[in-house]
């Protein structure tokens, strides 16, 4: 969980002024700019709740399951925008399997 939260963490900060990388991928999936200001709040959100879930793993489970929800979104987004390239299964699919294997291996 905590190698969950860090990589959260991590893309928490590259979203907050979307690096070039990260305003390509929402800019492909056509994700309305006016709306880029949440990515980070829900990461930083994500990276909390996991890290609390260590404590309290009723809130790690629910962040992790928000994770997973979140990369469902994501792949459903850029299978919608015809966007399958290196985006969709390097990182949303490869992200899902990740939350999918932290949230059965601490969890289930």
């Amino acid at each position: 969980m905590i190698v969950l939260a860090l990589i959260q963490f991590g893309d928490g900060i590259l979203c907050i002024r979307p690096v070039q990388f990260v305003r390509k991928c929402f800019e492909d999936v056509n994700f309305p700019r006016e709306w880029w200001w949440v990515t980070p709040i829900v990461k930083f959100a994500a990276a909390a709740g996991l890290i609390a879930g260590i404590w309290v793993p009723w809130l790690g489970a629910l962040s992790a399951c928000a994770l997973i929800l979140y990369f469902l979104v994501a792949i459903f987004m850029h299978v919608r925008a015809r966007d399958l390239g290196r985006n969709l299964f390097l990182n949303a699919t490869g992200m899902l399997v990740i939350c999918v294997a932290v949230t059965y291996y601490s969890f289930g």
